[in-house]
């Protein structure tokens, strides 16, 4: 059976906080690319057997990546249901992803506990695509 899902206008902001989340990534990737440069950090080696600053910035980054197709997959999913608490949510996800890696750039990995509330718009994103797909499913 076919099924027709029309997309609301606002999720217009679904989509800018998906180009916000690839640019976030792209200014994590050059803050590694510039620390490689002042540490003195040379291509291949992923991290520094003396500089743990540069080791905690490596990790923010890789650690963004891990994530990052989870994150766009459940607020693009999760925006078709509810699109404009999908993008607060994704807000919420950045801002907690820039506090987290703020902390855990200044080299003391322990910083990077203040950023966690990230998780609270990632289980927003979470629910909201749950329940589309239990609605496409007819289960609700």
């Amino acid at each position: 059976m076919a099924l027709t899902i029309a997309i609301d206008e606002d999720y217009g902001y679904v989509i800018v906080v998906g180009v916000l989340s690839m640019l976030f990534g792209y200014g994590l990737g050059a803050n590694v690319f510039f620390a490689r440069k002042r540490f003195g950090i040379k291509y291949p080696a992923m991290y520094s057997d003396t500089n743990m600053q540069f080791n905690c910035m490596q990790r923010v980054h890789a650690n963004y990546l891990e994530m990052f197709p989870t994150f766009l997959a459940l607020l693009f999913c999760g925006g078709l249901a509810h699109p404009f608490y999908c993008a607060i949510a994704g807000l919420i996800y950045l801002l907690g992803r820039l506090v987290y890696s703020i902390g855990y750039s200044s080299g003391d990995p322990q910083k990077r506990l203040f950023g966690l509330f990230m998780y609270l718009g990632l289980i927003y994103l979470l629910y909201s695509t749950l329940e589309l797909a239990l609605r496409l499913m007819r289960w609700i």
